[in-house]
């Protein structure tokens, strides 16, 4: 079953299309398809990642659009290194590094030009510790990362969270857990 696109996705392929150059040639030819993530059983619904995660939160809330693209770009460049590309099709793997290493680039750009230097930070960290994580083959982390760095960026960082950063830093026994606690609402917090 072919789904159309989540609109982040089909933003960053304009995007990409706009600034033109070798990204383009990694571009699906035709009509623009891109890999959507289904639930876990197969079925038809669109799994939220974490730029739509961060999107949500009320730190971005009146650039939620942009946030969410550039979001979406440097996830994507996470995904040239480390899984499957909803965007690009890279046929060399290097040329795919390379390619992840450029949308990692515009999205931070994306980001320092609104002015946000505590979610640069977030990203770096995030940019950092996935690749720690995925350098010790912890693939669960390096989600979990993902999860409570778009929750920082989302609704700001917390001690929790800082700490967990610290334990995954540290490849530290209780990492996982610490992350997935830190990805988590706070149920203190109000609405």
């Amino acid at each position: 079953m072919s789904l159309p696109a989540p609109s982040s996705l089909e933003r960053l392929v304009s995007l990409l299309r706009e600034q033109g150059g070798l990204m383009t040639s990694l571009l699906p030819a035709g009509d623009g398809t891109v890999n959507v993530p289904l639930g876990q059983d197969g079925d038809d619904a669109r799994v939220a990642g974490p730029a739509q995660l961060a999107a949500c939160g009320p730190r971005v809330t009146a650039r939620a659009a942009e946030y969410e693209l550039l979001l979406e770009a440097i996830y994507e460049g996470y995904l040239l290194h480390y899984g499957t590309p909803r965007v690009l099709s890279p046929a060399d793997p290097d040329l795919g590094l390379l390619a992840g290493d450029q949308l990692y680039a515009l999205g931070l750009a994306r980001l320092v030009a609104l002015g946000d230097l505590p979610a640069v930070a977030e990203l770096a960290d995030v940019i950092t510790l996935t690749a720690l994580a995925q350098g010790d083959g912890e693939v669960e982390l390096a989600q979990a990362i993902w999860s409570a760095g778009a929750r920082a960026v989302g609704w700001g960082s917390s001690d929790s969270h800082r700490q967990a950063k610290a334990l995954a830093h540290a490849g530290a026994p209780g990492a996982l857990r610490a992350m997935r606690a830190a990805a988590e609402p706070d149920p203190s917090a109000t609405a």
